[in-house]
């Protein structure tokens, strides 16, 4: 079944073309039924929503993945109360999005920290899975992040929320594009 990949920004009455992904484009909130309406209407069974978030509300930390009110979660919001459960939605879960660095992990000392980050990925999770995600998606590659985000899940009576891993990321110029669309 296709997952049908969604790219959100900030704003209102927007729809903005990616250069790198010719007839793909970024989608204020608003605008979404503009592709939703379709993908339900061609019975696609899910989306996955990634976020264009602004530089200014970047850090280092990726402190935004933890806000309640962010693009994912406002998303998830409208989603679930105009389709209900016509389409699922799975949601990327890592920092790069929301790190001023880009990367998916926390850094110290230009070290990632995987411990320290899989701390910060599971709330993430949470905060997803509370906000109405189906399927959470980690594509951060911690270690051992998995079975803590499902210990964590199920512990919250999130047990019918399933992961679907990434495996592997690769440095190539076919993942460039992504990282435009996303901003990382």
């Amino acid at each position: 079944d296709l997952i049908l990949p969604i790219f959100i920004m900030d704003g209102k009455n927007k729809r903005q073309s990616i250069k790198n992904l010719p007839g793909v484009y970024r989608y204020s909130i608003d605008k979404l039924p503009l592709i939703l309406d379709k993908a339900v209407k061609n019975k696609i069974p899910m989306v996955a929503l990634f976020p264009y978030t602004k530089s200014n509300i970047k850090d280092y930390n990726g402190t935004e993945a933890l806000n309640e009110d962010n693009l994912i979660c406002k998303a998830l919001r409208f989603i679930k109360s105009k389709y209900k459960n016509e389409i699922g939605i799975m949601c990327d879960v890592a920092l790069d999005p929301y790190t001023s660095h880009g990367h998916d992990g926390l850094l110290i000392k230009g070290k990632i920290q995987n411990d320290e980050t899989i701390e910060i990925l599971v709330k993430q999770s949470l905060l997803q899975a509370e906000m109405g995600c189906d399927v959470i998606a980690p594509s951060d590659m911690m270690d051992g992040r998995i079975v803590i985000i499902r210990k964590a899940l199920d512990k919250n009576n999130f047990k019918d929320v399933q992961i679907l891993s990434y495996a592997a990321k690769y440095a190539s110029s076919f993942y460039g594009p992504f990282r435009e669309a996303v901003g990382s």
